[in-house]
């Protein structure tokens, strides 16, 4: 029986209404499922997302955010099989599930753990330096980013319900803001049964995420600056969404990831019975099959050089004959089905197209497999081109499925023009041991790219391959992939919030970012700080220490005690000849633990551990005779996972006995918090 999907609107699942859809398995024409978005009031779900779901979140922190995150995923992970058995009828076998499944969850735990690790306890980022505007820094500046105040509209393609979804909402929700995700109608009933658990886990405040399956309507005509729309799919409909009047009227931020034409580059090195050949070979084999090659980051061209052509082809056809063609539930089945009879028709059609410049060398377009009839079941295709510089269509034409073509390149110079010619792409990986050919073609294409893969024997077996986009990288491309860029950390993340300048007193700027900046007040605490716990701590606290002078038995001993004896610091003769100091003069790190001599209260107490420098810079040699002292400043603080502890980051300033800075650095300890 069809499963009924329904829409998620407004915190409650709405059935369709009006004329349905129905959605047809890959797997033999049946009916799944049926979806229709009639009835659904867009306005009031924009309104909704806006003033309930941007407010609870923009209401918690980015650590609370993350933590949500984290569980989510847990939560689905431990219920991801219902997602796995729905997904066979869209032709996945369980290898393309860890691409999709797997791969989606996998990018909430790195969001999640980026959102901790690299994100403060608060609403908001600082983000740079402090720019002095002024003479004498009484008037600064510094830049913050906060969540934009509206939705973000996910458009999503069919070949990855779970992972295309995910990975868009993740950095999404670490900003802070809502989303409306719509799935691809030919696989909405995998995103449907993703959300329904997403609701259920309790984890989302409410209005964080609703959800259309069927069309869109005037969504779109709803949306203002404050809003963004992120899109995966056609070029055509790309253009569409971004010539939609109102995006163009309120400038609303537009992310697109589109067709791409990805490449795959057979070094000139890497001859036959090289391990790079080897991995060439088995990586285009690869993308061609995993998901029956509709992905969007798939090898469409592999560019070999014209004197290994033909063992190139006839070592990727021996592989293909090893892959099995058939249901997901079988065990032997290396390649499952397209998506739908549909999407198999605009393979063949592309294909045909390509054949007018290129040869099939491997597979039947038109063969229905055995025992497999009534499917979106078809053989991978390989194509060859001998002469692609007088080819126009293997470099426009993209066949979304389980097709490639081998094209014939004579030099370095003219595989870097070939690869351009794609027009902009997601990525391109170049399969070479040679340094040299590795720097002049990754140079030479990376304008034309969002990621660029160098696969040689010594990451070949540790990497995970030219068709799997990352978290922490920019998933993306120029030109015709779209212009956009998902994914690549905390890019991501910043992609949902607006960056600010703001300007005024050191004091103003302090309190509105909770960051202590030089010229900030810096009122000294009664008792040493080193006594006070984090809570207890507050942004300027600050302690003054008294003087220490530095001899030269002082600089001798600590070389000897240490073995640095660089002339610098003992030979006072070649030490007066280096343009940057006077004489013999105090080591670096001398300066330093003399300076944690003078600031550190010995005893236990809340402070549980040094674990860092960050920022250090000798501004002025010390020489023998002089005297140091500390200004040690509370900068900011960050809570830990941990309850027990917090980070607290100290500015600290040493200068000499005329007041001039002769070191600055920043001092990171973890200090205890109240039971």
């Amino acid at each position: 029986m069809a499963i009924a999907l329904e829409n998620y609107a407004q915190d409650r699942w709405v059935p369709h209404s009006g004329r349905a859809v129905e959605i047809p398995s890959a797997l033999d024409g049946h009916v799944v499922a049926t979806c229709s978005s009639d009835g659904l009031d867009f306005g009031a779900m924009v309104r909704h997302a806006r003033e309930v779901g941007g407010a609870g979140l923009r209401a918690m922190t980015f650590h609370e955010r993350a933590d949500r995150l984290r569980a989510l995923a847990g939560f689905l992970n431990e219920r991801k099989e219902v997602l796995y058995r729905l997904s066979a009828d869209t032709g996945a076998t369980m290898r393309d599930n860890a691409f999709d499944v797997d791969g989606g969850i996998g990018t909430l735990f790195a969001y999640a753990s980026r959102g901790r690790r690299e994100l403060p306890s608060e609403r908001f980022v600082v983000e740079g330096g402090v720019e002095t505007l002024s003479k004498c820094g009484g008037f600064v500046a510094t830049h913050i980013l906060t969540p934009l105040n509206g939705v973000a509209i996910h458009i999503n393609a069919f070949n990855f319900p779970c992972w295309g979804p995910l990975e868009k909402f993740a950095p999404a929700f670490l900003a802070g803001m809502p989303v409306i995700t719509k799935p691809a109608t030919a696989t909405a009933y995998v995103t449907e049964a993703l959300v329904r658990l997403m609701i259920e886990s309790g984890l989302l405040p409410k209005g964080t995420l609703q959800l259309i399956c069927g069309g869109v309507g005037d969504l779109l005509d709803h949306l203002t600056g404050q809003d963004v729309v992120s899109f995966t799919g056609s070029l055509e409909t790309s253009e569409k969404l971004r010539n939609h009047p109102a995006l163009g009227r309120n400038a609303v931020r537009y992310i697109a990831e589109r067709d791409s034409l990805n490449a795959a580059i057979l070094g000139p090195d890497a001859a036959p019975g090289t391990p790079e050949f080897d991995l060439f070979v088995k990586e285009v084999v690869r993308e061609m099959t995993v998901k029956a090659g509709q992905k969007c980051t798939a090898i469409r061209r592999a560019f070999v050089p014209r004197a290994v052509a033909g063992d190139v082809v006839e070592a990727v056809k021996a592989a293909l004959a090893g892959i099995k063609v058939g249901r997901p539930d079988d065990t032997d089945t290396r390649m499952g089905a397209l998506v739908s009879r549909t999407q198999r028709d605009a393979v063949r059609a592309a294909i045909r197209e390509l054949s007018r410049e290129a040869e099939i060398v491997s597979g039947d377009p038109d063969a229905e497999p055995p025992g497999l009839e009534g499917g979106a079941f078809m053989q991978p295709v390989l194509l060859r081109c001998d002469h692609p510089a007088e080819a126009k269509g293997v470099h426009t034409v993209e066949a979304f499925g389980p097709v490639a073509t081998v094209m014939l390149y004579d030099g370095t110079e003219k595989v870097i023009e070939l690869v351009a010619r794609g027009e902009g792409s997601l990525v391109a990986s170049l399969f070479t041991y040679d340094p040299e050919v590795a720097a002049k073609v990754a140079l030479g294409i990376a304008a034309f790219h969002g990621r660029i893969l160098i696969l040689d024997r010594d990451c070949g077996r540790e990497s995970t391959g030219h068709g799997s986009p990352l978290p922490g990288l920019v998933h993306g491309g120029p030109g015709r992939a779209g212009g956009g860029e998902e994914l690549g950390g905390l890019r991501g993340v910043f992609h949902y919030m607006q960056r600010t300048a703001i300007q005024g007193s050191p004091k103003q700027l302090a309190a509105l970012t909770h960051s202590w900046i030089k010229g900030a007040p810096a009122p000294a605490t009664e008792q040493h700080p080193f006594r006070l716990d984090y809570d207890q701590l507050r942004i300027g606290d600050t302690i003054k220490t008294a003087s220490r002078t530095i001899s030269l038995e002082d600089i001798e001993h600590f070389a000897h005690f240490t073995g640095d004896t660089f002339y610098a610091h003992m030979d006072e003769e070649a030490a007066a000849a280096n343009p940057f100091f006077p004489g013999r003069v105090a080591h670096g790190y001398l300066i330093l633990s003399f300076a944690a001599g003078l600031f550190v209260d010995p005893p236990p107490g809340p402070v549980l551990a040094n674990y860092g420098l960050d920022n250090l810079r000798f501004l002025k040699p010390v020489s023998p005779g002089d005297a140091i002292r500390v200004r040690l400043t509370v900068k900011a603080k960050n809570a830990a996972r941990q309850p027990e502890y917090g980070e607290v980051r100290w500015d600290a300033e040493v200068f000499n006995q005329t007041g001039d800075t002769v070191a600055r650095y920043e001092l990171l300890t973890m200090n205890a918090r109240p039971a």
